[in-house]
Formats: structure tokens, sequence, C-alpha cells
């Protein structure tokens, strides 16, 4: 095997190793949300990620001001940045894991068309085509007329439109904005709003629960570190695809935890969903095809979830991704 192929072939495996973590960070989220709000995980989640956080801040080399040099885009971002992580927690915490990913997993077709007004990418007819197959394969999941859709699946929805624009914003000002800029606000931003929340939710934690909120924060930036390696390793289009892989984890620790057997329905529509995303990064991985590659560049799943990994990973995966152009 050359050089080349074997590089691909550890970017693959380490991305979906963090995959892995991700889905585990994922299974303690829902452990939590049986028994408290997301507004409660979330803050601290966010607390307890504050010494990562000084510690990058700290090493950072650009030094200067934390003034972000587009504050519109950026505290636009942040607000998302808040809301995806509620929503998504939320949806985590009372839907089946398979269903929640199958719902997140639209955030590639969003970015496409949130593409178009944001960076002025050009959508032709066959990325238009994988993009309504795709929202076709989400209608699937959630079979409006036939099952009782909750807040959950609500929430999940919210996350895939609000992640999406979180992260196609980070496309748009990525290259003036420092990466810690870019992180420092989204974590500031759910531990002060969440903080405002927190009195009219709260309940008291046991030291076991506490340990889970530790296991978000902690997991949170390991695969995220991973998948910064992965694609540093290999080539975006062989990376990518590997956050689908998640529906396996998330099969296995749904029969394994909590007695999930995702129904047929939402197998299929996770399918299509996923054969969608997947023809959408090949379309962009040509060349010519897509003047910005805004699915390709961006880090989706890394801008849901945790907000420790926000903002950096992406700034990281650029910087790659332009040395490969």
């Amino acid at each position: 095997m050359s050089d080349h192929g074997k590089n691909n072939l550890q970017g693959a495996l380490t991305a979906l190793a963090a995959m892995g973590i991700f889905a585990t960070h994922d299974v303690a989220v829902k452990m939590l949300g049986s028994s408290y709000s997301a507004v409660q995980i979330v803050f601290f989640a966010a607390l307890l990620s504050f010494p990562i956080l000084a510690l990058l801040v700290l090493r950072d080399p650009a030094g200067g001001s934390l003034w972000p040099r587009n504050p519109g885009w950026v505290f636009l971002r942040t607000a998302t940045s808040v809301i995806t992580t509620v929503a998504a927690f939320h949806a985590f915490g009372t839907l089946p894991l398979a269903q929640t990913y199958a719902i997140l997993f639209a955030i590639p077709l969003i970015i496409t068309l949130l593409s178009i007004p944001i960076l002025g990418e050009t959508v032709r007819l066959r990325r238009w085509v994988a993009v309504i197959v795709g929202l076709i394969g989400v209608l699937i999941v959630l079979r409006p007329g036939s099952a009782t859709l909750s807040t959950g699946h609500l929430s999940a929805l919210v996350a895939a439109f609000t992640g999406s624009l979180t992260a196609i914003i980070v496309r748009k000002v990525g290259d003036t904005e420092r990466p810690v800029v870019l992180l420092i606000y989204p974590v500031f931003g759910n531990f002060l709003i969440m903080c405002l929340v927190l009195p009219f939710v709260y309940r008291p934690m046991q030291g076991i629960d506490l340990g889970l909120v530790g296991v978000i924060a902690l997991l949170g930036p390991i695969a995220s570190l991973l998948s910064i390696r992965s694609f540093q390793k290999a080539e975006a289009v062989i990376v990518a695809p590997m956050q689908y892989s998640q529906i396996l984890w998330a099969t296995m620790y749904g029969l394994l935890f909590f007695d999930e057997i995702p129904d047929l329905m939402t197998l299929f529509g996770a399918a299509i969903v996923i054969m969608s995303g997947i023809y959408i990064v090949l379309r962009e991985a040509r060349s010519g095809a897509s003047a910005n590659r805004p699915v390709l560049e961006t880090g989706s799943r890394n801008d849901i979830v945790a907000p420790t990994r926000l903002g950096l990973l992406q700034r990281l995966r650029q910087s790659s991704f332009r040395s490969e152009d």
C-alpha cells in the first residue's frame, strides 16, 4: 500500500474512533437527560470545560484582544450554538439514539441550502435532487401523521437547522477570526445563558451524575482532537462520511443501555439521509463542482452537542483542506 493509501486508511480509522467517542458522549447525555433538564446538563458541561478553555487561551500564539473582527457573525454564531447545544441535548435525552442521529444527519443537506444565501454558493440540479431526497428521508423518520411527534423531534430538527447555521458561519468568517475567539464565545454563551435559566429547572445532582457530566466535558475534546488528526492524515472526502458510522454506535448503545431497537422506517429513512449526504460530499470533492465546498470544509458533527468542540476544530480543518487544494 502506498503512503497516500496508508494515510487515508489511518485517517479513516481515526475518524471512526472519534465518532465512537462522540457517540459515547451522547450516551452520557441521554443517561442524564432522563433525570435532568438539558439546561442543567449544558451548564455543568460548560462549567467543567473552563480549565480546557483557559489552557487553550493561554497557549494561543496570536495573543491580543479577544474581541471578534466580525462581531455580528460571531454573536449570531454564539446564539445558534447555544440553541443547538440545548436542543441536541434535549433530543438525545428524550428520543431513541438512532432516531436522533437520523434527524441530525440532515445537517450536510441543510448546510448545502444555507450555502446559497450565506456563501453565494451555486447549487446545481444533482445536489438539489440529493438534498430533496435526503429531506424526504427525514420525513420518513419523523412519519408525520402516523406517529406522535414530541418535543424531542422538534428539538432534533431545531438542532439540525441551527447546527448547520453555526457551522456555515465558521466557513464564512473562519479565515479572519482567531480560532480561540470562535471557541470562547459559544462556551461563555452556553454558561451565561444556562446560568440565567438554571434556577427554574435545577435539581440536586448525585455524585455519579456529576461524574457523567465530567465524562461529557472530557470526551468532547478527546473526540475533537482525534477528528482533527483524521483530517490532517487523510483526504476530506475519505474522512467526512465517517460521521455516519454513528448510526451503528447508536444501534448498539441503544440496545445495550436503553433497550432500544430501531424500527425499519427509522433505518430506511436514515439510509436515505446518509446516502444523500455522502453523495453531496462526493460531488463537492469533484473539481469545479463547488466553489466553497461548504459541507466538506465544515465540521457539522462538531458544531453540535458539546460546547467545547465549537470553533477551533473547523479552523484547523480548513487549514488542512487548503493545503490539499
